[in-house]
């Protein structure tokens, strides 16, 4: 059974992997917290939240996850869009090299874009009582694709063949380019989001009591 606030690949409305799969990328800056370090850590936090840890330190650890949250974002997201357009560009077929670089370039730069309004939704997010949040990081993270979309239309590329679920679900996601888990945007930002998560459900359980 899940826990209230942990986020989870199988979470409802996740699309499955999208046919224009995307490849994984480097880690890139440092700062960002290894996937296997962020993961023992979210498994320690969680550990120490079966046995009840105190509100307030759930708070703050809830608040570390929240920053390097929005510090990933903004060290992920634009490599990932300029993968993205790469890998589908290459398989449309249909510039030369000098134009595909081209548009790798731009598509980073709506990366860049799309990390900084991404980046504030979700300080607005954070900033809300987590008891009071109505949405999760990875609903917002996912409308990244947004801004790099628009490249790749202005580029003429012609809309990529998705399952009837994918178009339900995203009708917008031309190039299906929404990510179904953080792992396949980048493996160390779905790392700090699953410890934020766990941080989130400490705090709702230390409310609760032991009985909650």
């Amino acid at each position: 059974m899940n826990v209230a606030g942990l986020p989870s690949d199988d979470e409802p409305g996740a699309p499955p992997p999208s046919a224009a799969a995307l490849p994984g990328g480097g880690r890139g800056d440092q700062s960002v917290p290894p996937a296997d370090e962020a993961r023992s850590a979210a498994r320690s936090l969680k550990a120490a939240a079966s046995g009840g840890l105190a509100e307030d330190v759930a708070r703050a650890r809830l608040e570390e996850a929240s920053t390097a949250l929005l510090d990933g974002v903004d060290r992920a997201l634009p490599p990932w869009a300029a993968r993205a357009a790469d890998t589908l560009l290459s398989a449309w077929g249909a510039v030369d090299a000098d134009r595909q670089r081209e548009i790798v370039a731009a598509a980073r730069a709506a990366g860049e874009v799309a990390a900084r309004r991404v980046a504030a939704e979700l300080a607005g997010l954070f900033a809300h009582d987590p008891g009071q949040q109505r949405a999760t990081p990875l609903e917002i993270i996912r409308t990244a694709v947004v801004e790099p979309t628009e490249v790749l239309v202005e580029a003429g590329m012609p809309d990529v063949v998705r399952d009837p679920f994918e178009e339900r679900a995203w009708p917008g996601d031309r190039f299906g380019l929404v990510p179904r888990t953080l792992r396949d945007l980048d493996p160390d930002l779905a790392a700090v989001h699953f410890a934020w998560g766990v941080a989130k459900a400490a705090v709702l359980r230390a409310r609760a009591g032991p009985q909650g």
